[in-house]
Order: structure tokens, then sequence, then C-alpha cells
């Protein structure tokens, strides 16, 4: 695309908007994991019992809640950065998590709590999506893939903050009451940073914008829509079963010695930056986004059936192997940046912003489809019917993902400076 006064960004202005982004994804994912490394101290402290299975059951439905308003987010926000900006969204939803997540510091019963995670998830479904898509749009298309890639692995490192935040402290609500505060300061950045070029030369154009609708009004956007989600869904399969749920994994492992949740998240969120890292700078090297993804795919299933066979491993090598499991599925920021560059300026942003928050959304439907494997497994006994359940759940997404990437066109070199024709 060649740059005209509407598009083209200063040097400083880019990198304000790379920054902006790269923090306001960095407190995003220091909330939206937090919880994962708080909820067994949290729930114990609402009164719930160390080693009742209301534990589990309780975290589940908190889990859920969260991804619950995560998925109403996702359309909010996305129809949002298409009909009013890609900033409003950036800082709309930076501001909204913030305050949900003093709440969360607040809270004392587990409906309270359950409130307040969805208020959460409505604003963290924000952030992402907009970010991608604001530093997709101002950066060229020979470099936007590293734009997306510091934006991801900058934010991905809140995950690895906020555990440590927790050693420190002690305190789970003192966690709640920081991420809510780094997010009100994060705030006072939006100064110096620019609106999309792409978004205002669309605003002149006679054409629906944010139309949500749309993507099922067509078959082939449908599908196309339809297959960049499916192919993130292993993702959220790591983090919010094998990961969140390590404790579990590793009691049916024979694994001696106590698996924290909150150490295992920090070591597959490490993994997971060092995976944005590789597979934005591997898809640089082979100007590709789909063969990245195929290698990255096939190692995220041999990590799996690793992960799963770890028998009697020591709790130090299944930290390892939560490291691995994040490395082999840190292709979320070509996951998304792949999302952005599929469609025109006037979807972009409500294509971008409800993919990754699909598959997030995803993950109760994924714990049910485990839970009912895990059932129908029973007769094994617990512990093999929970590992052999986590196998078949695993080899089905990884199985879906393969065959909705064949539907995909390569987006390396795509030019983006066009409108969808509704």
């Amino acid at each position: 695309m060649i740059k005209t006064p509407e598009t083209a960004l200063s040097s400083r202005s880019v990198n304000a908007v790379v920054l902006v982004a790269a923090l306001g994804y960095f407190v995003d994912i220091y909330d939206l994991l937090l919880f994962g490394i708080v909820r067994v101290p949290s729930l114990l402290s609402l009164g719930y019992e160390k080693g009742s299975p209301l534990l589990t059951e309780k975290g589940e439905f908190l889990i859920n809640m969260q991804m619950l308003g995560m998925l109403i987010g996702g359309i909010l926000w996305g129809i949002i950065g298409d009909k009013r900006g890609r900033l409003s969204v950036l800082f709309g939803s930076i501001f909204l998590y913030s305050i949900a997540n003093i709440a969360n510091g607040m809270v004392n019963s587990v409906e309270a709590y359950a409130t307040w995670r969805f208020i959460a998830g409505i604003g963290l479904a924000g952030e992402l999506g907009a970010g991608i898509t604001l530093v997709a749009e101002v950066m060229p298309k020979e470099k936007r893939g590293i734009g997306t890639m510091i934006v991801a692995s900058v934010g991905l490192t809140g995950a690895v903050v906020a555990n440590l935040v927790y050693r420190l402290s002690g305190d789970w609500r003192m966690c709640y009451y920081i991420g809510g505060g780094l997010g009100l300061a994060l705030l006072l950045l939006r100064i110096g940073v620019s609106e999309s070029g792409m978004f205002k030369t669309a605003q002149t154009e006679n054409v629906s914008k944010g139309n949500f609708l749309a993507l099922f009004s067509n078959t082939k956007r449908l599908s196309k829509y339809l297959r960049c989600i499916l192919i993130g869904l292993p993702t959220w399969f790591v983090i919010g079963v094998l990961v969140t749920f390590s404790p579990e994994f590793a009691k049916a492992l024979g694994i001696e010695g106590e698996v924290k949740g909150g150490d295992a998240i920090m070591y597959a969120y490490t993994g997971i930056v060092l995976g944005d890292l590789a597979t934005g700078a591997l898809s640089q090297v082979l100007k590709s986004r789909l063969r990245v993804m195929y290698i990255f795919l096939t190692l995220s299933a041999i990590t799996i059936i690793l992960y799963l066979n770890a028998y009697g491993v020591s709790v130090a090598t299944l930290y390892l192997l939560c490291g691995a499991l994040g490395f082999v599925t840190g292709f979320w920021v070509i996951f998304v940046t792949m999302s952005a560059e599929q469609f025109g300026t006037n979807l972009r942003a409500t294509v971008t912003t409800t993919t990754p928050n699909f598959v997030r959304g995803a993950l109760p439907l994924i714990i049910i489809f485990f839970n009912f494997c895990k059932d129908k497994l029973a007769y094994m006994g617990p512990d093999a019917a929970r590992i052999n359940a986590g196998l078949l759940v695993g080899g089905v997404i990884i199985l879906i993902s393969g065959l909705a990437l064949r539907g995909l066109k390569e987006t390396f070199h795509e030019d983006l400076n066009y409108v969808e024709q509704l």
C-alpha cells in the first residue's frame, strides 16, 4: 500500500501505538490469568475447604462466567471498533476491566465474585482485538508481523508478573488492586496515540461498518470467519484445562509433591512469550503465516501427548512440560494477526475482537466436553478417566484446528487498505 496523508503515521506515532497496545495487553493478561493463579486461595478465604469437590466446581463456574463476559464483550467491542474507532475500544476496555479488577478484590461471596468476573470479562474482551487491529493498520505490511509480535510478547508477560505479585504479596485481594491500578495508570499514556488512517478513510466510504450479522449473511465470509475462530482453539484448551487444572492432572499422573496452579500458569506463559517470539520471527523468515501454524499445531499435538503421559515425574519436570505446552501453543499472535488480515477495514475490528474472544468463550464448551468424556470413561477410574479425556479432547481439537487452517488463504503479503462490500 502506498502511504497517503490519510493513512500514513510518523514513526513516533507508530511506536506510541505499539507501546500502548502492548502495555494494555500486559494488564489485560495480568487480570485474565490472575484468577487462575489465585483460584484456590481466594475460594478458600471465601469459606470453601481445601480438597473439596466444590473447590473445583466453583472454580469452573467462575471461569465460565468470565468467559461468558468475554464472549458478549467481544461482539460489543468489535462493533464499536468498526463504528466508532479502534481507540474508543482500546481505552474503553482498559477502563472497564481496571474498575472490575479493583471490585474483584472487594468480594465476599462467590455470587459477587462471579458478577465481577463477568464484568471484567466484558472489559477484557476489547483490548487485544483493538490493539492488534490498530497496529496492523498503522504499520507497513512487511513489518506488521513484528508489531503484533511485540504486542503479544510484551502482553503475555502479564501472566508471569501476576504470579510473581501473588508470590511476593501472598494476598489475592492486593493482586486485584494492583492490576486495577496498573490499568488506570496506563490510561494516562493515551496522549499521543493516533487513530488508524485506514479507519478514517473507511469512514468516508458508503459501506456498512461493524455489521456483525454480515459475517453470517454470506457463505464464503462465514466459512472464513469460523475457520479463523477454530484455528485458535488449542491455545485455550491447553491454558484453560491442562494448565489451569494442572494440580488435578498431577494427582492423576501420580506426581508426588504440591503442584501450584499459579506456578504452572507462570511457566506456561513464559513458554507462550517465547513461542510468540518464535512464531513471529519464523513467519518473517518464511514470509508465511500458514506454514508456521502447521508446524506449531503439529508440535502442540506431540507435547499434549507427552504432558498427559508424564507419569511419576517430578514437580519441576511437570512445570517444564507446562512451559513446553505454552511454547508450542504460542501461535496466538499469528492466529489473531491472520484474523485481522482476512477481512476489510469496515469489518476488521469486529472480526479481530470477536475471534479471540470466541476462542476464549469456547472454554466452557471445552470444559463441558472434557467432563462429558471423563464421565463416559469413569469405568477406568477417576485418574485414568481424567488423563484419557484430556487425550481425547486434545486430539479432537487439534484435528478441528488443522482442518480449519486448510481453508484459509496466506495473508503475509496482504494489503489491508480495502473494505468489504456487504
